[in-house]
């Protein structure tokens, strides 16, 4: 009887490897703090929860937040090689592999969310997802939201373009960036996101631009009094897929994948654009003064950033490209 046993229990023992050998890991990165309170966490709690489900364990999640697979360069390498298969990477760290995702920094391009989402997910959206994968090998499954960005300050309220001049203002390392607050008069200081905190508290930089997102994510609020509304940027955080990865799922798989996507991108927007609504209640509550601008003093800032850094996007991106995404948006405008 020994025999029969042992045979049943090598095929037991085979057929548990096979399944094992088939079940396929996602390694989830972002770079915000893992709490469910966070836009980016959240969403992809949910991601984990539907993929895992709807693959019926042929697909297994693992969620890596707070950046700790690397910073955005690493990571998007790696979404290049295959070593990490999905990533959510602000607009900033995109453009270091992707240069063209710098056009979505135009400052003062978007008037709402509404319009940036028609935009995004519309004929120009997938335009420019499909020239992304043709370049790198990443798939863009998804624009989900970063943050309207404003200015914040240490030393005074910023109501005009003036109040900018000579000012140490930090920006994410991203050539648009520094171009807008140069066009503004302020000395741009490139600076990784891991580091600003420190840069902020220890007096390094006057100033910063985030979203309310990123603002409360990091406490910057403790070191940053105060902040004006100025609605500069769109900001951006894209989801990202190695689709050297996503070739390689079943089709039952990747309809998962693509369905687990969509709804991280509803929470994740309805989570941040819910935080941009409520800005002046949300950041004054955190103890910062809160400066808001009528759409005149907004189209001051936007008469001499705006130009500057288009002739930069065209420059680098190309006048085509950067004419295509100002057609939609105007033609979005006029949808809404």
């Amino acid at each position: 009887m020994l025999k029969p046993i042992l045979i049943a229990a090598a095929l037991l023992a085979a057929g548990a490897g096979t399944v094992a050998a088939q079940t396929k890991t996602i390694k989830y990165t972002h770079f915000q703090p893992g709490r469910e309170d966070q836009p980016k966490h959240a969403a992809a709690l949910a991601f984990k929860k539907h993929v895992e489900e709807k693959s019926g364990g042929g697909l297994k999640v693992e969620i890596y937040p707070a950046g700790q697979l690397g910073n955005a360069t690493t990571v998007m390498e790696g979404l290049r090689f295959g070593t990490v298969e999905l990533a959510v990477v602000h607009d900033g760290g995109i453009s270091g592999t992707y240069k063209a995702f710098d056009i979505f920094a135009l400052p003062y391009l978007f008037k709402n969310q509404k319009i940036a989402w028609t935009v995004l997910d519309g004929p120009f959206g997938k335009e420019f997802a499909e020239g992304m994968l043709k370049e790198t090998g990443i798939r863009l499954m998804a624009y989900a939201d970063n943050g309207i960005r404003h200015f914040t300050t240490s030393k005074k309220a910023i109501k005009t373009p003036d109040d900018l001049k000579g000012m140490k203002m930090r920006v994410q390392p991203s050539p648009v960036f520094i171009e807008m607050v140069k066009a503004l008069g302020a000395n741009p200081s490139a600076i990784d996101w891991a580091e600003l905190p420190a840069a902020l508290s220890q007096g390094t930089v006057d100033g910063q631009e985030n979203g309310v997102t990123n603002i409360l994510a990091a406490s910057l609020y403790q070191s940053q009094k105060h902040v004006t509304l100025d609605g500069h940027v769109y900001s951006l955080h894209a989801y990202l897929m190695s689709d050297a990865f996503y070739q390689g799922l079943t089709p039952e798989q990747r309809k998962a994948v693509d369905e687990g996507v969509e709804i991280a991108k509803g929470i994740h927007r309805k989570m941040t654009s819910e935080q941009d609504m409520n800005a002046g209640k949300i950041l004054s509550e955190k103890g910062m003064t809160v400066t808001e601008l009528t759409p005149e003093q907004v189209d001051a800032f936007r008469k001499i950033a705006q130009p500057a850094v288009r002739a930069h996007l065209e420059k680098e991106s190309g006048k085509e490209l950067v004419g295509k995404l100002i057609e939609a948006t105007a033609a979005a405008e006029k949808a809404l």
